[in-house]
This record gives structure tokens, sequence and C-alpha cells, in this order.
């Protein structure tokens, strides 16, 4: 490892935030960012609620979590994430609460020196964290409210990476 590498690899950092307030992408990517000059690439990946799924339209979706419980078991997915890649920071915002169609209720940022890795351990991360990470959804439709269950194709995305889910 050359020096910049070795200088780059100790400033890592990882960050969670689970909230009801919305985010600002440009200013989760400045933090993501600062005070780390090797950052030579970041990759975001924004989720925002969809007006219709299953077949049905969706008024609104409720999503809620187990605080501690939630952000410690993304914290593990983003360690993995470390051990998998050469990413230099990650950061993941989630939303709980009452969500209208068109509200963001997810961001996964990574940094890295180059872009493969940044495009990796996004992916990876939202993967994990469509299947994994401790949150319950509630969609309102006009049949009335339900549960989102993880989908099949969430957890073949998973597996890809070599990581077997528990929900199918």
């Amino acid at each position: 490892m050359s020096a910049p590498e070795a200088a780059a690899s100790a400033q890592r950092r990882a960050s969670v935030s689970i909230r009801h307030e919305d985010f600002d992408l440009s200013a989760e990517v400045a933090a993501l960012r600062e005070g780390i000059p090797a950052v030579g690439a970041v990759c975001a990946f924004v989720g925002t609620v969809r007006d219709r799924n299953e077949g049905a339209s969706v008024a609104t979706m409720e999503l809620e979590h187990y605080p501690g419980m939630t952000e410690k078991a993304i914290e593990a997915m983003m360690e993995q994430a470390f051990a998998r890649f050469d990413i230099l920071g990650a950061r993941v915002v989630h939303r709980v609460g009452l969500l209208q169609p068109q509200d963001q209720i997810v961001l996964v940022a990574v940094s890295s020196m180059h872009r493969g890795e940044s495009f990796q351990a996004c992916e990876f991360l939202m993967d994990y964290l469509k299947t994994q990470a401790p949150f319950w959804k509630k969609e309102v439709t006009p049949e009335g409210a339900r549960w989102v269950d993880a989908r099949v194709s969430d957890d073949a995305a998973l597996s890809r990476w070599g990581i077997a889910s528990g929900n199918a």
C-alpha cells in the first residue's frame, strides 16, 4: 500500500442517520467528502416513495424501526462493505414516519479513490439494506393499509454477493 493509500485508509468513516426529516443530497455528499482529499469518486443512490406498488396506487407509506437496533444493523452492513471494497467512506440516511409519493426515503452514498469501488459498494449496501435492515413498511392503498414484505427479487440481488437472506 502506497503512502497516500495508507493515509486514505486511516481516514475511512461511516455514518448512519435514521430520521423523520428530509435530507439534502448535496449536503450529505459534501459531508462524506469533507477532509478526505483522496476521494476521487462518490456514488449516491436516492430511493423515493412510488405512487404504485404491486398494481395498487399508494397514497402514503409509513416506515417504522426499532431505534438503536436499526442503526447497529446498518453499521454492521457498512463494516462488511469496508471489508469487501476499497472505499473511503459511506453514509446511509433512512427516513421513518409518514411519507408521501415522491418523498425521499433513503440515501446510500459511498466514496472511494476510484469509481468502480464506489459503484459496487453502493449497490452492495442498497441490496443489503433492502433485505436485512430492520424497517417495517406499511402502505395505504384504496383497498386499505397493508404491510410490505421483502421481494424475492431483492433476496436474489443480495445473493449475488454470496449472502443468503432469510426473507423468502
